[in-house]
């Protein structure tokens, strides 16, 4: 018998309650993986665990692959104690989280995939609505989940180098247990489309939530900074779901700038590509990021990226993106300009980025990940 032929066939388990766009990141990794996977394993079973308002957005087309309702909030009672019993259900061999917050009484075999540390390195109340007690409950149970995940995992993976060594630092497992996988290059087709709404260009352009950790706040203030000292004619457009964040955001923000700073809320792909093809520069200004995507995003659009050099950062982005201190406003004001001005420094990073975003291949995440779940005993 040839090797493949020995290779043991199992049922493989993924939490996919996070799958689909509106999840951002996470949810566009869950889809990504998943995907991929359906095209590189022929051989094992899958289960699909997904909640009733991501149901429909998956529709498997490798026919070892299923389907099954797991319809339990995150962070909450039912996903810590009726999770398990749908895994147990299933009979599933391997399970995989892609997230941290798998059951703490899940005692099927499983691995996990940690994307940062934020909590750890960022905890703070700005980033909740709970109270002080309920904050601090709150903290304390992510850190038992995440310190479960952590040690219960058979193996651990990861999105960059720069996670990987936080892992390291604050949890006491092997670097061994640790793999790096890369996320992959958003879509490589992407598609012209026709310019709709109203934006008048120029404008500058950031993808994402406004968590405190984003640091959107000094985004705004480096904004100000070249409307009113460098007197420039310019927008600023934050694409984000308008949530408790965006709202206290928005709040803060100064009159005399609200007719410049466009929130857009929650976009389908179709009108995100637009802002993308359509924008003069993407701004990345994060405190902390466990890889990093929509600037990737970006530059398959042919769009130059100013970036925070904080955390992974220059790992993932490398010399594709210029970069400025997140915590100095008007060092990001400084690079924004340069490269609304440069026109040399704009063209070089647009073709560095084209070069970059060739280094991320979501066949490759799936092909890394397959290999984890069968070097899994």
């Amino acid at each position: 018998m040839n090797k493949k032929s020995q290779e043991k066939k199992r049922t493989i388990g993924i939490d996919a309650r996070f799958y689909g766009p509106r999840q951002k990141g996470l949810g566009r990794y869950v889809q990504k993986l998943i995907d991929n996977l359906e095209k590189v394993d022929l051989s094992n079973q899958y289960i699909i665990f997904l909640r009733k308002e991501n149901w429909l957005e998956y529709q498997p087309k490798n026919p070892n692959f299923k389907k099954v309702l797991a319809d339990y909030p995150w962070y909450g009672f039912k996903e810590q104690f009726l999770m398990p019993f749908k895994i147990r259900q299933q009979r599933i061999d391997l399970m995989h989280f892609p997230h941290f917050n798998l059951p703490v009484f899940c005692f099927s075999p499983f691995v996990v995939t940690i994307h940062d540390l934020v909590l750890r390195r960022f905890p703070t109340r700005r980033a909740s609505k709970l109270s002080p007690m309920g904050y601090w409950l709150k903290n304390l149970a992510y850190r038992i989940v995440i310190s479960s995940a952590v040690s219960r995992s058979k193996k651990i993976i990861t999105v960059s180098n720069y996670t990987k060594g936080d892992i390291l630092k604050y949890f006491k497992v092997g670097p061994d247990k640790i793999k790096v996988v890369y996320q992959g290059r958003p879509d490589e087709n992407v598609k012209s489309v026709a310019v709709k709404g109203n934006i008048a260009k120029p404008y500058l352009l950031y993808v994402g939530n406004a968590y405190p950790h984003k640091n959107l706040e000094r985004l705004v203030f480096a904004f100000k900074r070249l409307v009113d000292d460098h007197q420039m004619s310019l927008r600023l457009v934050l694409v984000g779901e308008v949530d408790h964040f965006y709202k206290r955001l928005k709040n803060t923000c100064p009159r005399a700038l609200l007719d410049k700073i466009i929130f857009t809320d929650f976009l389908p792909d179709d009108d995100l590509n637009n802002l993308y093809q359509n924008a003069s520069v993407y701004v990345f200004p994060s405190l902390y990021e466990g890889f990093g995507l929509p600037p990737l995003e970006a530059m398959s659009h042919g769009l130059p990226v100013v970036s925070s050099k904080a955390a992974c950062l220059p790992e993932i982005l490398g010399q594709a993106a210029i970069y400025f201190n997140p915590e100095d406003a008007s060092e990001m004001a400084g690079q924004i300009k340069k490269v609304l001005t440069d026109e040399e420094t704009r063209q070089k990073l647009i073709s560095l980025g084209q070069q970059k975003i060739k280094e991320y291949n979501w066949t490759e995440t799936a092909l890394q990940t397959l290999e984890l779940y069968r070097a899994v005993d």
